[in-house]
C-alpha cells in the first residue's frame, strides 16, 4: 500500500508539473527605445494585466536608439522591435527575412510659429527649414516629392538644416528656424506650445498615390521566428490591439503613463493623446501594403539606392499576413 501511495503521489506530482509547463507563459523578447512610444503601450499592457491575460512573458531590453534595436534583432537578441517597412524591405533584398506588422500611422508635420507669415507649403521657398532625422528621412523625402509636383525643389529653393529630432524641436522653439519638419511626438510638443501645423505628412500622401493612412512604423520580427511562434505572436498582436483600444477610450490610462511621455503639462499630454489616437491603424493589411507599395516607388525615386538598396519595388514578403481577421 505504501508503494502504491508513493507511486500515486509521484504520478500526481508529475501531472502537476506537466500541467504547469503546458500553461507556462510564452516569452517574447522586445527591443524597445527607452524614450519611444512603444514604452507607453507596454506600460499600459502591464498596468491592465493584458500580458498575463494573453499568457505572455515580455522580456524588455531598453535601448538608446532605433539603430540599437535593429542590431539586437539581427543578432538574435530580440524577437520584436519597432521599425518601418522601408527598412524591412531593404533588409529582405539583402537576404534577411524580416517582416512587418503595422503599429502606427502617425507621421510628422511641417510646423511653424503661430504668427508666421508662412501659410502654404509653397511659402517655404526661400525660407530656413529644419529637418529632423537627416537627408534620407522618409517624411522629408515624401515632402520633396510632393513639392516637385508643383515645380518646387526644396533642396535648392530653401535653406535646409538637418539635426537630431530633439535638437530640431529646441531650435524651433528658440525661433532659429522659419519652419521645421520633425517626428510626430516632437511636433505634438510644438503644437502644445502654440505652434501651427502647416501640413501633416499624412495630408500629402493622397497626392502621391496613397488611398488612406499608411502605417509607417510597425512591429518587426524574423519570418522564421514568426512561423515557429505563430500562436504566441497572434496573442501578442491581439494584446497590443487591446492596449491601443484602452488608450483610445480611457483618458485615465493616459494619466497613468503621463510620466513616460515627458509631457510638461496637461495640454501637452492631451496633444500627445490626440495625435497618438489619430495614428492607430484601422485598415486591412492588404490596403496598407498596397499603399506602401505605391509610396515605396516614390521614395525609391527620390532617395535612390542609399535609401532602398538594390530593390526598386517593395519586397512581396514585407508585410505579415498571418494574423486572423486581417
Amino acid at each position: 500500500m505504501r508503494v502504491l501511495a508513493r507511486i500515486l503521489a509521484l504520478a500526481t506530482t508529475l501531472a502537476l508539473m506537466l500541467g504547469s509547463a503546458a500553461h507556462a507563459a510564452d516569452t517574447i523578447r522586445l527591443a524597445v527605445q527607452k524614450t519611444g512610444t512603444f514604452s507607453w503601450e507596454l506600460a499600459t499592457i502591464r498596468e491592465a494585466g493584458l500580458d498575463k491575460e494573453a499568457n505572455l512573458a515580455l522580456e524588455v531590453t531598453e535601448l538608446a536608439s532605433p539603430e540599437a534595436g535593429k542590431i539586437a534583432l539581427r543578432a538574435g537578441n530580440a524577437d520584436i522591435m519597432l521599425s518601418d517597412w522601408l527598412w524591412v524591405s531593404r533588409e529582405r533584398a539583402l537576404g534577411a527575412k524580416l517582416t512587418f506588422y503595422p503599429y502606427s500611422s502617425a507621421l510628422g508635420a511641417v510646423m511653424v510659429p503661430a504668427a508666421s507669415p508662412i501659410k502654404t507649403l509653397a511659402d517655404l521657398k526661400g525660407r530656413k527649414l529644419a529637418v529632423g532625422g537627416g537627408p534620407i528621412d522618409k517624411s522629408w523625402l515624401l515632402l520633396q516629392a510632393r513639392m516637385k509636383q508643383d515645380g518646387i525643389d526644396l533642396k535648392s529653393d530653401a535653406t535646409i538644416v538637418y539635426g537630431a529630432p530633439p535638437l530640431i524641436a529646441a531650435k524651433a522653439l528658440d525661433g532659429e528656424m522659419d519652419a521645421s519638419l520633425n517626428f510626430w511626438n516632437f511636433c505634438a510638443q510644438l503644437e502644445a506650445k502654440g505652434f501651427r501645423r502647416l501640413a501633416g505628412i499624412e495630408e500629402i500622401l493622397p497626392k502621391l498615390g496613397a488611398k488612406g493612412a499608411v502605417s509607417a512604423v510597425g512591429y518587426v520580427f524574423d519570418e522564421g521566428w514568426a512561423a515557429s511562434h505563430r500562436d504566441a505572436l497572434a496573442r501578442f498582436i491581439a494584446m497590443t490591439r487591446k492596449a491601443k483600444q484602452l488608450l483610445v477610450t480611457s483618458d485615465a490610462a493616459w494619466d497613468k503613463i503621463a510620466p513616460l511621455t515627458g509631457a510638461s503639462d496637461p495640454a501637452m499630454l492631451k496633444t500627445y493623446r490626440d495625435r497618438y489616437r489619430d495614428g492607430i491603424p484601422r485598415r486591412s493589411i492588404s490596403d496598407e501594403e498596397a499603399d506602401a507599395r505605391v509610396l515605396y516607388r516614390v521614395l525609391a525615386g527620390i532617395g535612390g539606392r542609399d535609401l532602398v538598396g538594390p530593390a526598386a519595388e517593395l519586397d512581396p514578403g514585407t508585410f505579415y499576413h498571418a494574423v486572423p481577421g486581417d
